[in-house]
């Protein structure tokens, strides 16, 4: 009779990371780029362009915008991946709600 073990713990991660990831990271990663892409929409339908020629929009007028509240699960989450993969920029670290409503998002990809 032989006996069947469980492979470690280390191998399975080692084989999910080299066979591309699970689905659901997958799925993950695409509903970040949609809304990352709705964002782009979002900010060229409520903003103006800026003396740079960039299209510009304060914080606030994101945040308290009906549609974009009905849009966006996390408003929040969704500007800091756009930043971090440089579509848009603004000033700090993270934007909240009040305390940075006047901070302008700016659209770097147009």
């Amino acid at each position: 009779m032989t006996s069947h073990t469980k492979p470690p713990i280390w191998y399975l991660s080692f084989i999910q990371s080299t066979s591309g990831g699970t689905k659901a990271s997958q799925s993950d990663k695409m509903n970040v780029e949609h809304e990352v892409g709705l964002l782009v929409e979002e900010i060229r339908r409520l903003g103006n362009k800026n003396a740079d020629g960039k299209i510009s929009v304060k914080f606030g007028v994101l945040f308290n915008d009906d549609h974009c509240a009905n849009l966006f699960e996390a408003l929040v989450g969704t500007l800091k991946a756009a930043k971090r993969k440089k579509i848009i920029a603004f000033e700090g670290e993270l934007l909240l709600q009040g305390v940075h409503d006047n901070v302008d998002v700016i659209l770097l990809q147009d």
